[in-house]
């Protein structure tokens, strides 16, 4: 069993309040002492009973954090930079996954609530009035990052539908006349929230608005790569555009399998800058969401909140249009 502050205090003959000066860092203690009594604490394997800390402090030092998956590497990078915000912080992060599933989302969220974690945040799946007045009535520091839910709920992403305009303009500076989207996620949006994927879509039609001449066609079903085909006829100099890097991966590879190259007149471009890109060869034209950034500005801001300082409705972060062989 480990050994208690009481006897901590017993064995070096001084008062409990002393011991808990020098093992907390607070209030006026002798040099001596203090040395003294972190020297016999480790010696007698002495660990803070971190529960009653947390009582006494009114805080866990826990965060916790509800995503769709971590075998996406967007969400798995973003968890990566979150945690390690949240570490420096003195925070320790709770991560779990609600795989698409709105009855889960709920679950897991008030899991999190019941366990006490100072702050949550949140890949939202859920929309809509009735989850936004859940969680404000939930009364713990809430930000959700990606979907936006309502003006009510802190937003932290970044500005999507400018982000893919910017895009399409790279694309059609490269002569391309067209711009098709693959952006499987828009079939699912009568069973989720996939406001991100909404505001991508809302961009490139203000690309293609932009200039005259270009065509607009859309991929929004799962079976993207058997949809490729009737694209490629090398008349038209056509750039696929995809609502996330791993539809571009996808999409690169099946080209490679099948012509053994990138077909003449056929440009992919992916979205987010996760990652896996650096191990694609040729280089693949992205737009950089800013990952890790994005993750440290969740973290850094559900921090103040949970201090009690005001935080913006929305908070957005940089993104960068990134050239590749690929367009």
């Amino acid at each position: 069993m480990a050994v208690t502050t009481k006897e901590l205090a017993k064995i070096c003959g001084i008062s409990r309040t002393t011991v808990s000066r020098a093992l907390n860092g607070h209030g006026r203690i002798d040099a001596q002492t203090k040395a003294l009594i972190i020297e016999t604490a480790k010696q007698q394997g002495y660990r803070p009973d971190l529960l009653a800390r947390s009582l006494v402090k009114g805080r866990t030092m826990c965060l916790g954090i509800i995503v769709f998956d971590i075998s996406n590497s967007y969400f798995a990078q973003m968890v990566s930079a979150i945690e390690a915000e949240a570490r420096k912080n003195g925070y320790f992060l709770n991560i779990t996954l609600q795989e698409k599933d709105k009855r889960l989302e709920i679950e897991l969220i008030n899991n999190m609530v019941d366990r006490r974690m100072d702050g949550i945040i949140l890949c939202p799946v859920n929309k809509g009035r009735k989850f936004s007045e859940f969680l404000q009535g939930l009364h713990t520091p809430l930000l959700v990052l990606g979907n936006f839910v309502s003006d009510k709920i802190p937003f932290i992403g970044i500005n999507e539908r400018q982000a893919a305009r910017d895009a399409v303009a790279l694309q059609i500076g490269k002569g391309y006349r067209r711009i098709v989207f693959v952006c499987p996620p828009l079939c699912d949006a009568a069973r989720g929230n996939i406001y991100t994927h909404q505001q991508r879509i809302l961009g490139v039609a203000d690309g293609i608005k932009d200039c005259s001449g270009v065509d607009l066609a859309v991929i929004d079903r799962w079976n993207y790569l058997e949809l490729l085909d009737q694209w490629i006829d090398g008349r038209v100099k056509t750039s696929f555009f995809c609502s996330g890097d791993v539809f571009a991966l996808d999409i690169m590879s099946y080209l490679k399998r099948k012509y053994s190259f990138l077909p003449p007149n056929i440009g992919v471009m992916g979205f987010d800058n996760t990652r896996m890109l650096q191990y694609f060869v040729p280089s693949i034209a992205t737009v950089d969401t800013s990952i890790n950034e994005t993750g440290r500005l969740a973290a850094m801001l559900l921090i103040k909140k949970i201090n009690g300082e005001s935080i913006p409705k929305r908070s957005f972060a940089s993104y960068r249009i990134l050239d590749g062989e690929s367009i």
